[in-house]
């Protein structure tokens, strides 16, 4: 795997060193694993969770009765010497007579960590023998040592307790986030001949009702997010005569879609290339081993581990090398359902001039986005912050609108030689975010399967570039279509379509309203059966739909108005309505004779 990044933690290990493939060495967790079992406050509970014998120099795990799943995978521990000499030895002062609770404990852990990282990696291999193909296997296995790699890391934060040290965190500094408005007016085209813009098109459209990838969804006059993206590029290629790249990062669930829908754009002014991010095994919580069971396990088994995967997955598909070759010097990256993420040629001339390696784009926050993940200062570097990362008791804090005034729009501005660098030195240590989800039983009767699926986020990235800080943007570049509230917005009145860009009316006062539709409206097609047509917005401040409720054509909103259809009762709002600052309650049907 000459041609791939790797963690330093995966490269071919001395002798004396961890995993290497399917060849371990003895190892300083290995001798913790010796630690633990003189440590009498931890013998019992290391014997009772694990059974083994010695076997041709080997410890082998036999069964868990904690996890009895364990002995699926017998895990091998290879040459722990458990000769009187070698504990001797490996207890000599001041570790042998003097340990503590606190040792042996810390023993326990580290033993515990190297056991279920040993399984892990058998497991790995296990799966790395069902595939037949030899390029196949090849990079599969190369794609499983980029996991076990996440997998060990996140095995070690959570023996340490890698909490976040609360009284380290602090807003930005003034010089860590710049205001759009003190961007330069002036801003040169050259750049954009050495710009590529890449959208992450790994999500499917399931939260919405919807099947495929969710950049097909219809947002606007027939068209998609896909569509309109493709618009947006186009219009700038032509406007400016360059030949900005169009990249989409696809993953497992919607390449095979997103390469059919594509060809529809072949005779567009626009250079589409695609590459596919990570497959990773789900992790079977009791067990942490990984869920599927070979190479050919329904997808159900697998999992996308998040954008923060866009820099080895760009690196390892070759796509980076490729835009290198092309002269691309500057990426400009996207969530595929954000509307308002378009070109900005003062944002690029700016990531020129101050030679950043890493733009976030950031926005002021409000009550809808308190949860929302945040910059700040950590030791005088600048970090992002999540919600899931915040200590229950400093929550409220981390949801202030005074103390914490920006979130992430995950609209990032990079560099691509730094993407090389950082990936090639393995620099990149992005949090982990463990996700708990679930997998469907088989059968009728059985419990769901907990499983663990391990993500990262691109934004938490941004520690590791240098020059690294936010910009202050204007709120119509986040523009994110998550619920049917939201494609409510998009599709109406409020905005006008120009070259696959959404324009505010100019009408409008103030930013975009406040929409909350009900379970009723949760799926597209629901939500194109109740409503008619789109009502017209453009004075609305707050729209609260609760029930089964049916708009007519033509209804206009403005104030705030609230409808809320009583249990077992419809509302129907009849055409041509209009609504102003009131609430419409109970049942109203109007039947056609």
């Amino acid at each position: 795997m000459t041609s791939k990044a790797l963690p330093t933690h995966l490269r071919a290990p001395a002798e004396s060193e961890g995993f290497g493939g399917k060849h371990h060495g003895k190892s300083q967790s290995h001798m913790s694993f010796v630690l633990a079992i003189l440590a009498a406050p931890a013998v019992l509970k290391l014997f009772c969770a694990f059974a083994g014998r010695v076997q041709n120099g080997q410890l082998v795990l036999l069964f868990s009765p904690v996890s009895p799943s364990l002995h699926r995978y017998p895990c091998s521990i290879h040459r722990v010497q458990l000769s009187l000499f070698v504990i001797m030895a490996t207890l000599a002062p001041p570790f042998g007579p003097e340990l503590t609770r606190e040792t042996s404990n810390q023993a326990f852990e580290n033993a515990s960590t190297s056991v279920a990282a040993s399984q892990m990696r058998n497991a790995l291999n296990a799966l790395g023998d069902s595939v037949t193909d030899p390029n196949e296997k090849k990079r599969f296995e190369a794609e499983m040592d980029n996991f076990f790699a996440l997998f060990r890391r996140f095995l070690n934060d959570k023996a340490k307790g890698n909490a976040v040290n609360w009284d380290k965190i602090a807003p930005p500094q003034p010089s860590q986030v710049v205001g759009y408005d003190d961007l330069g007016a002036d801003a040169s085209v050259e750049f954009l001949n050495k710009l590529a813009v890449v959208k992450l098109n790994g999500g499917l459209g399931t939260s919405m009702g919807c099947v495929g990838p969710k950049s097909v969804i219809e947002v606007r006059e027939g068209m998609s997010f896909l569509d309109l993206s493709v618009r947006q590029i186009e219009h700038l290629n032509r406007s400016f005569n360059v030949n900005v790249p169009f990249v989409l990062m696809n993953s497992f669930n919607t390449d095979q879609d997103t390469q059919s829908i594509i060809k529809k754009y072949e005779g567009h002014n626009v250079d589409i290339i695609t590459f596919n991010q990570s497959r990773y095994p789900r992790i079977i919580k009791d067990s942490l081993l990984p869920a599927p069971k070979s190479f050919d396990s329904p997808l159900q088994d697998w999992y996308p581990p998040g954008h923060g995967d866009v820099f080895e997955s760009l690196y390892n598909s070759g796509t980076l090398d490729k835009l290198i070759e092309r002269g691309i010097e500057y990426i400009f990256l996207s969530n595929a359902d954000n509307l308002g993420a378009v070109v900005d040629l003062r944002i690029l001339q700016h990531m020129v001039d101050s030679q950043a390696e890493y733009i976030m784009e950031l926005t002021d926050k409000t009550k809808a986005d308190v949860k929302g993940g945040t910059i700040i200062d950590s030791d005088g570097k600048v970090r992002l912050l999540e919600i899931a990362q915040v200590p229950k008791e400093h929550v409220n804090e981390f949801k202030s609108i005074k103390k914490f005034k920006y979130f992430n729009t995950n609209n990032i501005w990079l560099n691509v030689q730094a993407i090389k660098r950082v990936v090639e030195e393995n620099e990149l240590e992005m949090e982990i975010i463990p996700n708990e989800k679930s997998i469907p039983a088989d059968k009728k009767g059985e419990a769901d399967q907990a499983i663990y699926q391990l993500e990262t986020a691109v934004g938490a990235a941004i520690r590791h570039f240098k020059n690294a800080h936010g910009v202050n943007v204007p709120r119509r570049r986040f523009l994110p279509v998550k619920t049917c509230s939201d494609l409510m917005v998009v599709k109406s009145d409020l905005y006008r379509l120009e070259h696959g860009q959404l324009v505010m009316d100019p009408n409008r006062f103030g930013g975009v309203p406040v929409i909350k539709l009900g379970t009723d409206f949760k799926k597209v097609s629901d939500f194109q059966k109740r409503i008619a047509s789109i009502p017209r917005i453009v004075e609305l401040d707050h729209l609260t739909v609760t029930g089964p409720v049916n708009l007519g054509r033509n209804v206009t909103l403005k104030g705030t108005v609230i409808i809320v259809a009583s249990e077992g009762s419809t509302i129907d709002i009849p055409p041509g309505s209009v609504l102003e600052n009131c609430v419409v309650q109970g049942s109203l049907r109007i039947l056609e004779h």
